[in-house]
């Protein structure tokens, strides 16, 4: 009987601490496979003392004897990759045999961040907040069929395809009289290109479904299912599927072959850039929750916006995903607040709804649902056991409302600051 491909993804808008529980799962997993995203992302890691960001390379990386894939539905950035690999070889790890990239991943090149910052400042105060890593234009080239591949660079005639997609650039970033220089950060991308090719390069979906046969595998997914291109709070969302359909694009599996679904929340929320968010706070609650739980952005350090909990988004996310096991994080961040608070219902046009609406950027009030704060250190419990009565009952509460059941709970940002259910 063939093994399955279990998944791990983030519910909210992103920065909900993927890394560190696929790290956790991870050496239960003899593999890990990105599906999406690009060095956008950044993954948080902390054990032994030791703190990682990995943001192309899977979470798995630092596991003994792990294989790690980046998926075909990747968007691949050569130079942050290189730089990844460098430092994860002063750590004593040979990334060579531990990596492997699909052929049908997408190339970002020079100019895509080039253009991406020509689009965020034609925008004015319509910009997305853009990381400015080249996402979007680099997954726009994809869906207009023009992109080149990681395949591509083996190609004899790679060179002549490589400048007719940057002088297709060019001629954008000129129409948007956008001022910049056309070689920059070229050389040392063509450099970077022939470290790849060091790399094993795989068809990914072949490489996937043979592994499958017999091994299990970990699905890694990026940002978060609210900023999914389809479902998300669009436009503000990211450039790719970052539900659980996405992991069957972005491997080359079918459904049938996923198993369970790990869905990751926050305690609270937060979002990163522009973008509607119902229960953002704008008092000194919510830079009370910044302070405490270090929002900041792992990749751009930029201050995350921070708010309540938002079950109405959470129980959406989760159906979307067909969630089998919540993993709640930062819950510790928490513990010094009098009355916590969760988002229950909207008041949409008078009208209260359980149910997320088309448009959540305007006339949304949320409706809270108050709990006694458990004021107390939760960071150094290891057992369940030894939670507060208070904060088991604000977990009964929202399983009861999600209909999952929440396997993880997530005290500390360290590996081993977890209770498992």
């Amino acid at each position: 009987m063939s093994s399955k491909l279990d998944v791990v993804l983030g519910l909210q808008w992103g920065d909900e601490g993927k890394g560190k529980i696929v790290d956790v799962l991870a050496g239960r997993y003899p593999a890990v496979a990105r599906f999406q995203g690009g060095p956008n992302a950044g993954h948080s890691l902390h054990f032994e003392g030791h703190s990682f960001v990995v943001r192309s390379i899977p979470s798995g990386i630092f596991r003994e004897g792990s294989t790690n894939i980046i998926g075909n539905g990747v968007v691949f950035d050569p130079v942050t990759f290189r730089e990844e690999c460098g430092n994860i070889a002063k750590m004593g790890i040979d990334p060579k045999e531990k990596i492997v990239i699909s052929k049908k991943a997408s190339l970002i090149l020079p100019t895509h961040r080039l253009l991406d910052a020509a689009n965020e400042a034609a925008a004015g105060k319509g910009k997305i907040g853009s990381t400015l890593k080249g996402i979007g234009p680099t997954y726009t080239d994809k869906i207009s069929r023009n992109g080149l591949r990681i395949g591509d660079i083996l190609a004899p005639d790679f060179k002549e395809k490589f400048e007719k997609l940057k002088n297709r650039h060019l001629g954008q970033i000129k129409a948007l009289n956008y001022e910049c220089d056309p070689d920059q950060g070229e050389k040392e991308w063509m450099d970077a290109l022939e470290f790849i090719k060091g790399f094993k390069l795989v068809d990914c979906e072949f490489f996937v479904n043979e592994w499958l046969e017999d091994k299990p595998m970990l699905a890694e997914g990026a940002q978060g299912s609210m900023l999914d291109i389809d479902y998300g709070s669009y436009p503000f969302v990211t450039s790719s599927s970052t539900t659980v359909g996405g992991a069957c694009t972005g491997l080359g599996v079918a459904p049938s072959k996923i198993g369970r679904v790990f869905g990751i929340f926050k305690a609270y929320c937060t979002r990163v850039g522009s973008g509607p968010f119902p229960t953002e706070l704008f008092d000194e609650t919510g830079e009370k929750l910044r302070q405490v739980g270090h929002e900041f952005g792992a990749v751009t350090g930029r201050p995350r916006r921070c708010g309540w909990l938002d079950l109405v988004a959470l129980k959406y996310s989760v159906m979307l995903n067909g969630v089998t096991d919540l993993i709640m994080m930062k819950s510790d961040c928490l513990d010094d607040f009098d009355t916590i608070k969760v988002c229950t219902e909207y008041e949409v046009d008078g009208q209260r709804t359980s149910r997320l609406p088309f448009d959540i950027s305007n006339g949304i009030e949320p409706v809270y649902t108050e709990f006694p704060g458990w004021k107390s250190d939760l960071s150094g419990i290891r057992k369940e056991e030894d939670l507060p009565e208070s904060f088991k009952n604000y977990i009964k509460f929202m399983e009861n409302y999600l209909g999952v059941p929440i396997s993880i709970i997530s005290l500390g940002p360290d590996r081993d600051a977890t209770i498992e259910r």
